[in-house]
């Protein structure tokens, strides 16, 4: 079953209502019925209900939804900063709990909203990640090319930055562990539009050098349609639509999904 679904796109719409099924395309990432609850004021509240979904290889899915849908948890699930509490996770087909952590971080990048600088210059932050993985950073000024920033960098404080300079250092921080996968959560919604579009246009630069799966969370429903090839919309912490992105923000196919895009 598992093998399967590593060789398969299954596309789930909320409730087994619609069922599409790409055979022969690799998934980088499969979600296999997958809740996930918290306790909040005492009682068991579920965030992610039942989701199954496959992330095609080297493609980029965006993520949207009304706050609260679930998706930052989601994405939290892949590199285990959360576990879920029954399904399964699967990168590469292998189930995320049989991961040796280090690889898995690795090999699934994690970049957020609002960057974390540790103390220290732009080079400490960039080494940081080898640091822990017990090995050193090689070529780092490469690392700042890639993400559009000048190598004169390097040696600045951290703290100095702009928020679009660090936010581009978090990505080039995650991109010097060489990973197949990005996960994207809100990553220009604090910046200002010109800072936003660089961003935004490194990341699919990468993603056009290198092949990187992403899953990327976004309000931005033009960014969405701007970036990606499949949208995913949640809701209530389920998986509404799973379609190509014209096919989505053209003819949605629910309810809630013509809602959504209509603002309401």
């Amino acid at each position: 079953m598992l093998n399967s679904l590593h060789n398969t796109i299954n596309l789930h719409m909320m409730g087994g209502r619609d069922t599409i099924a790409l055979t022969f395309i690799p998934a980088a990432i499969t979600f296999e019925h997958v809740v996930k609850s918290f306790s909040i004021k005492g009682e068991l509240t579920p965030t992610l209900n039942g989701i199954s979904g496959s992330v095609p290889k080297g493609n980029i899915v965006s993520l949207i939804g009304p706050s609260g849908s679930g998706k930052s948890t989601l994405l939290a699930l892949c590199n285990l900063l959360l576990t879920a509490d029954s399904g399964d996770v699967l990168i590469e087909g292998k189930n995320v709990l049989e991961w040796n952590i280090t690889e898995l971080r690795r090999n699934v990048g994690l970049v957020f909203q609002s960057p974390t600088m540790f103390p220290g210059t732009v080079l400490h932050n960039l080494s940081l990640a080898q640091t822990l993985q017990g090995s050193t950073l090689e070529n780092p000024e490469s690392y700042l090319t890639k993400v559009g920033l000048p190598t004169n960098l390097l040696h600045r404080d951290a703290s100095d930055l702009s928020g679009g300079q660090k936010q581009r250092v978090a990505l080039a921080r995650v991109l010097a562990t060489k990973p197949s996968i990005l996960l994207l959560d809100e990553i220009t919604s604090a910046l200002d539009p010109s800072a936003a579009r660089d961003v935004e246009e490194w990341v699919l630069q990468i993603h056009k050098d290198h092949q990187t799966t992403i899953l990327w969370v976004t309000h931005n429903l033009e960014q969405a349609e701007r970036v990606s090839q499949w949208t995913w919309f949640m809701a209530g912490g389920q998986l509404v639509e799973a379609t190509e992105t014209k096919q989505f923000f053209s003819t949605p196919q629910t309810k809630e999904g013509m809602l959504f895009l209509s603002g309401q």
